[in-house]
């Protein structure tokens, strides 16, 4: 199967829909699948659902999408450094759906791995818990979380080959594995495309079998918070 594609607008055509799940990669401002989302600014779609552990900023990430107010909800775990965000959430404009950043992964990571379901001791007593089965193992206390299904997944690895083996870099590697594997369509959009059989395989950090379309570009490079201190000689 032909993988690579010649830009964004290209890799998602056929694929979105009003009111469809996606899962995003990235953490922060790391590993933003940032041309794919420009691409679904410039396509329109709506009423989306995203899972995705954070919102980027005003400008930037998902960002871009609810200041277009094409997203109706999130899933996500931090939600900190967007304005527009937090706006649209207090006056009600936005669903939010609030999960700790580890069970975050781990339904993305389920969701891939067919597992429609699992139990974990993040969230016993808090609000995390409302509305969700409990289930004592071994006298301990335990939530059960479900395993997410998107119908689309967009990610942003460092490296591909042709058949779409994929090297992520640091902190990148968080959220985009994970986020890749749960959906039924993954795109990615990486640094460099190298030639299938170079890169080494036990450096591979999502093998092909989980992507289906992939797509080369030139990224920013942002920083999300700056921290300096004066210089001890000044």
């Amino acid at each position: 199967m032909k993988k690579i594609y010649p830009n964004a607008a290209a890799a998602l055509d056929g694929l979105l829909h009003d009111g469809m799940f996606i899962a995003a990669g990235g953490f922060g401002l790391c590993g933003i699948p940032e041309l794919l989302l420009g691409a679904i600014k410039d396509a329109g779609t709506k009423d989306l659902t995203f899972a995705s552990n954070n919102a980027g900023v005003d400008d930037f990430g998902i960002g871009i999408l609810l200041q277009t107010r094409q997203v109706k909800k999130m899933i996500s775990s931090y939600v900190g450094e967007n304005a527009e965000f937090m706006r649209q959430y207090l006056s009600g404009e936005l669903e939010l759906e609030f999960n700790p950043q580890g069970t975050l992964a781990e339904r993305m990571r389920a969701g891939g791995c067919g597992i429609p379901g699992f139990y974990t001791k993040t969230g016993v007593g808090t609000v995390i818990a409302d509305g969700k089965e409990h289930k004592d193992f071994n006298g301990k206390t335990y939530i059960m979380e479900e395993g997410i299904f998107a119908d689309l997944a967009i990610v942003k690895a460092w490296k591909a080959d042709e058949t779409g083996n994929l090297i992520f870099r640091k902190t990148a590697r968080n959220f985009n594995p994970p986020a890749a594997m749960c959906g039924k369509t993954c795109v990615v959009e990486v640094e460099e495309i190298v030639p299938t059989g170079s890169l080494d395989p036990d450096k591979i950090h999502l093998p092909g079998i989980y992507v289906h379309r992939i797509i080369q570009g030139t990224h920013e490079k942002r920083i999300e918070q700056r921290t300096t201190r004066k210089r001890e000689d000044a």
